[in-house]
């Protein structure tokens, strides 16, 4: 293979001489096409699990969620509920930079995965547990993926070019993959602990789409704050993910949605009916969020109003039409006289038909004089 190397001495428009990618690049799965290893580079990535901020936090998030656990009180509640927002912000930054450690190494074994499976943490999962194995019948995925996306993973490595990994590749990518799901399962005690606390963070947010919600939507907004200026087109979409069909029709796939899916109120609605109501539920949420970020209403009743007139909402769409009532027939041959119609129209009718002052005056008798 050649390729035409741009000279910077020549200028723009200066070319040198054709080159052999051989003579200057070893490609291969044991030596990536970068300046340094991927396989080498993973002691570089940041690692999110030895800074201090994020060890402190989690002990005092397994002191609040273990009772028998020594609390720093030092810290206060609400502060450590701040400083879990900003790191459920830098743990997905993190997952997000294993996973693209994890896809540069592994897609010289299986390139095609990649576009298949989108989610990091799904994918990270397939890494593990295929590992090297070129024949995944013998390989159990049930569990980690839906059944359809199984097939279509298994025919499409039956026929790809991929190439074994070394074992010192494949190491530190099954490393990576330990890694991303380590950080995974923080990012769930995050949320737990956020579920536990939003009746006093988010009163008003929690009681419109439930404290489980309420925590997913603050820590993918990036906090309280964030989620108030938030716009509800842009709620309505946290959380979604981007879903490949593998080449199967759209026709029946279900339009974008995030979190608000999760909420009691979607799921109790009628599916022609939940596109309306997921757009409802996040124009609520959103003005719950400006309300509980400005400390109105801490007991939560505006939210619950909310809530009521959401429900009340939907059910009005549920209401049958009126029927339509039957008109008796009209009497025959007993019509009213239909009322003349006044305007402009009629003025000049009357005028055209009216009397001329010639005919007035020829119609006009002379009182006292005899005829001849």
């Amino acid at each position: 293979m050649l390729l035409w190397r741009r000279s910077s001495d020549e200028g723009d428009d200066g070319w040198a001489d054709l080159i052999s990618v051989g003579d200057c690049l070893d490609v291969g799965p044991d030596n990536l096409p970068t300046a340094g290893n991927y396989a080498d580079d993973l002691d570089s990535l940041p690692v999110l699990q030895t800074t201090q901020r994020y060890v402190d936090t989690m002990h005092d998030l397994d002191a609040l969620l273990n009772k028998d656990r020594d609390l720093d009180h030092h810290r206060p509640e609400y502060q450590i509920i701040v400083d879990c927002n900003a790191l459920s912000v830098d743990i997905d930054d993190e997952i997000l930079t294993v996973h693209n450690f994890i896809r540069d190494n592994y897609r010289y074994k299986f390139p095609e995965l990649e576009s298949l499976v989108l989610h990091p943490i799904d994918y990270a999962r397939l890494v593990k547990k295929i590992g090297n194995e070129t024949d995944l019948t013998l390989v159990d995925l049930e569990g980690l993926v839906p059944s359809a996306m199984i097939m279509v993973i298994s025919i499409t490595a039956s026929t790809t070019g991929g190439k074994p990994l070394s074992e010192e590749v494949l190491r530190k990518t099954i490393d990576a993959c330990d890694r991303a799901l380590a950080l995974d399962s923080s990012k769930k005690k995050v949320l737990d602990f956020l579920e536990s606390r939003m009746g006093f963070v988010a009163p008003n947010l929690s009681a419109v789409v439930g404290s489980a919600v309420a925590a997913k939507l603050m820590v993918a907004a990036g906090g309280l704050s964030a989620l108030a200026f938030m716009p509800s087109c842009n709620v309505l979409l946290l959380g979604a993910k981007k879903t490949d069909l593998a080449g199967f029709s759209t026709a029946t796939s279900l339009f974008r949605v995030g979190y608000i899916e999760q909420t009691e109120i979607f799921q109790g609605t009628p599916p022609s009916l939940r596109k309306r109501a997921c757009k409802l539920l996040a124009g609520k949420s959103t003005l719950a969020a400006r309300l509980d970020s400005l400390g109105g209403d801490p007991t939560g009743e505006t939210g619950r109003g909310y809530r009521d007139e959401i429900r009340k909402t939907i059910e009005k769409w549920q209401e049958l039409p009126p029927a339509k009532r039957a008109k008796p027939l009209p009497v025959p041959d007993c019509k009213p006289a239909k009322k003349k119609r006044g305007g402009r129209r009629l003025r000049k009718m009357k005028k055209r038909y009216a009397m001329t002052d010639e005919r007035k005056k020829a119609n006009r008798m002379k009182f006292g004089v005899l005829e001849e």
